[in-house]
């Protein structure tokens, strides 16, 4: 079974204004750990996740849990999401953690550190997961490739994120120049994998790389951010 693995984005998250100070008050110290607690839980969960992973046969894994266009047309829908939380090796794994920490910190941030905000922000990370992985079956019907990895979910991040960058730490308009932006170079990233191969990867060596998820997955964050933020606001007024 040919191994098609995600790749997360290799740029770095945006960071959100510093809080104002009083004149003349002395700032608390940074926490070392400044994320919220559900993107931190994210990003232990993908590292610790691969841990017990690699405790057993790859082939064995992707049979049992990973993704196939193929099977998808049988009916297990579940694997759309059970293989988000596979990966191929440490590298792997590792820089989808990193990136999952980045650019799952903002959206998180907003969607807020209450259970509700973390439950929302859990919902929007593995919707962006599926539909970046239907992107890929919107192209590969049938196709017999086991994907597994949590760069179409990062990538989701990733395109929230920037939504989140334009407008100041709100949902700025889908069509503006950092999303634009950061679209157009995650699309020429994904490009030029498709073009050049997935060596340009760390940790990619060993398969091929599902670019065409990472685009649908960072599109489908891009888009989902509006519907999720409105439920965001309305969970914060009931609150």
């Amino acid at each position: 079974m040919h191994v098609a693995r995600f790749e997360a984005p290799a740029d770095g998250g945006p960071h959100l204004p510093p809080h104002r100070q009083q004149p003349g008050s002395r700032r608390a110290p940074e926490p070392i750990f400044n994320a919220p607690w559900i993107a931190l839980l994210l990003t232990a969960v993908i590292v610790g996740g691969y841990a017990i992973q690699s405790r057993f046969p790859l082939p064995a894994v992707a049979m049992d849990y990973a993704f196939s266009p193929a099977l998808l047309e049988e009916g297990q829908w579940e694997r759309v999401f059970t293989a988000l939380f596979l990966h191929g090796n440490w590298p792997h794994a590792l820089m989808n953690a990193g990136f999952c920490l980045a650019f799952g910190t903002p959206v998180a941030r907003y969607f807020g550190e209450r259970l509700s905000g973390a439950a929302l922000f859990m919902i929007f990370y593995l919707a962006c997961g599926a539909l970046s992985t239907l992107g890929y079956v919107a192209l590969h019907a049938g196709e017999q490739s086991a994907l597994l990895g949590a760069s179409g979910a990062v990538s989701g991040l990733m395109g929230g994120a920037a939504r989140l960058m334009a407008g100041h730490g709100r949902p700025g308009p889908i069509l503006s120049r950092v999303v634009l932006g950061m679209g157009a170079i995650w699309f020429a990233i994904n490009a030029a994998i498709g073009l050049l191969g997935s060596g340009l990867l760390p940790g990619a060596e060993s398969g091929a790389v599902a670019w065409e998820a990472h685009i649908a997955g960072f599109v489908a964050g891009v888009l989902l951010l509006t519907p999720f933020a409105w439920v965001a606001r309305r969970l914060r007024v009931a609150g």
